[in-house]
């Protein structure tokens, strides 16, 4: 009996490898030479995420099954890797001197490798076609991100963060599992292909280990894009991890999560989507409503964008709802649109954080921000056009994105839900506007501090506020990318 060896294209996982290959390479060089320049590591680190989105744009358009169908090359995939790219990115750049400005620096040669490899981990989700391969992805971005939320070792709230992380990432993870489980045993396979044509020829599919699977990966899934009542992890995370990891959690992770979670729903199991439908529906509101009303009293800024974070974990939670397999993709290129914006505005709001930060967590309580925009004028219009953007003011992305969840809303026929969604987007206008307010309309504290500013950091803030403004006033061009993705989506 022969042994057969699978075809394996390589070229398929290209911009993975790269990126895997960079994350090697640092960790190495921080392993034998410790003093080495935070500056070249960082610069390493950006040229492999440059080559891998120079990767991902060359293969633009292909559409295949990889390595026995368990991957798939596809534009849906390749569109979150650019998403997952330019957060690697805007992190490299908002990460360079953040350490440094510590009361007691940190010696980090191994922090670039450790975000590199969670990126590795969202690449894999973004492109699982299979549930296993989806729920090594996840461990894969989880693991590297339990690690970094606790990163600095003499901070207690940073240990706090990372512990509660640890702890309830592992319980959510069992659910996970349960249910990728459940759903291999009612229907004999993990592989998302199989598993809709399976469901697509069965008679009877509200079987009851199927639906609690079914139910048990919306936990799982629930978890790792904050979505009530799974939520209660985040705004502690979010406040006890150093900003720059919050920052890239709120992006990335929020948007690696939603691309496996719309994969695995919309387009392997829209047999079942009645069931999840109702599901979602319930969630989405009780979401948004619980991350703005928790949001308006909150006085640390962190907490704020942590709460906030939940809320448009909800808006996108509309998209889901609406989404339909065939009749209805603007529900599922909307996401795609809104995760892409949502990147950008948010990292730019922590990045701006940051550079607030004399300290790096310095000035994090929305009254340190009285007067922001008189003695740093730069840096408040880039706060004020972000905080206008997670509120949904045109002509920003975040205008746009809402638009589209809540047309989609509309189009699927659940008026009342985009009506909650635009009821709640107003309420947002609250919080939001108060930052801006604090920052334009009260006088600045005597002993504000003088501040340097990293270069890094500068240029990340200015692409993300450049980025708001552009997606929010020529947002064709991106919706075309999206639409496109959605398209060509396989597995």
């Amino acid at each position: 009996m022969g042994i057969v060896i699978p075809a394996i294209n390589w070229a398929s996982i290209a911009p993975e490898l790269v990126v895997f290959s960079t994350a090697m390479v640092v960790l190495l060089l921080g392993a034998f030479f410790p003093r080495i320049s935070s500056w070249l590591i960082a610069g390493i680190s950006l040229l492999g995420v440059f080559l891998a989105f120079m990767a991902t744009v060359l293969l633009w358009g292909s559409s295949e099954l990889a390595f026995s169908n368990m991957l798939a090359l596809d534009n849906y995939g390749l569109f979150f890797n650019f998403i997952f790219l330019i957060c690697t990115a805007l992190t490299i750049l908002a990460s360079i001197d953040y350490f440094d400005k510590m009361s007691e620096p940190v010696e980090h040669p191994e922090y670039y490798g450790l975000i590199l490899f969670a990126c590795v981990g969202m690449m894999f989700m973004a492109a699982g076609a299979d549930l296993i391969t989806i729920f090594l992805g996840l461990e894969t971005m989880s693991i590297a991100i339990y690690i970094l939320a606790g990163f600095v070792k003499n901070d207690l709230k940073g240990n706090e963060a990372a512990i509660k992380y640890l702890l309830l990432g592992a319980f959510s993870t069992g659910f996970l599992l349960y249910g990728i489980a459940l759903i291999f045993g009612a229907t004999g396979s993990t592989n998302l292909v199989a598993i809709y044509k399976h469901l697509s020829l069965s008679a009877n599919v509200s079987f009851p280990m199927l639906l609690f699977g079914m139910a048990l990966l919306i936990v799982g899934f629930g978890f790792k894009i904050a979505s009530v009542p799974f939520h209660m992890w985040t705004p502690d995370v979010y406040e006890g991890a150093p900003t720059v990891v919050t920052a890239f959690m709120a992006a990335g992770v929020k948007a690696a999560a939603f691309a496996a979670f719309l994969r695995v729903f919309v387009f392997a199991l829209p047999s079942l989507q009645p069931d999840w439908t109702a599901i979602l529906w319930v969630l989405a509101i009780l979401t948004m409503t619980i991350g703005n009303l928790a949001a308006l009293l909150q006085e640390n800024i962190k907490r704020m964008l942590a709460y906030s974070s939940i809320a448009h974990a909800g808006y996108i939670m509309i998209g889901m709802v609406a989404a339909r397999h065939a009749a209805n993709d603007i529900g599922t290129y909307s996401i795609l649109y809104y995760l892409l914006a949502y990147t950008f505005m948010n990292m730019g709001a922590f990045i701006v954080v940051i550079l607030y930060g004399r300290h790096a967590e310095d000035n994090l309580n929305i009254g340190d921000y009285a007067g922001m925009g008189y003695k740093y004028p730069v840096l408040g219009v880039t706060m004020a056009i972000f905080m206008f953007s997670l509120a949904g003011i045109p002509p920003t992305a975040g205008f746009v994105g809402k638009f589209y969840v809540f047309a989609a809303a509309v189009k699927g026929g659940f008026i009342d839900l985009a009506i909650i969604g635009v009821i709640n987007s107003v309420l947002s206008v609250y919080y939001y506007l108060r930052v801006t307010v604090m920052i334009y309309m009260r006088e600045p504290a005597a002993d504000m501090p003088t501040l340097k500013f990293s270069r890094a950091a500068t240029l990340a803030t200015t692409i993300a506020a450049l980025a708001t403004l552009i997606l929010g006033i020529f947002p064709e061009i991106f919706i075309t990318l999206a639409r496109q993705s959605v398209s060509m989506i396989l597995g």
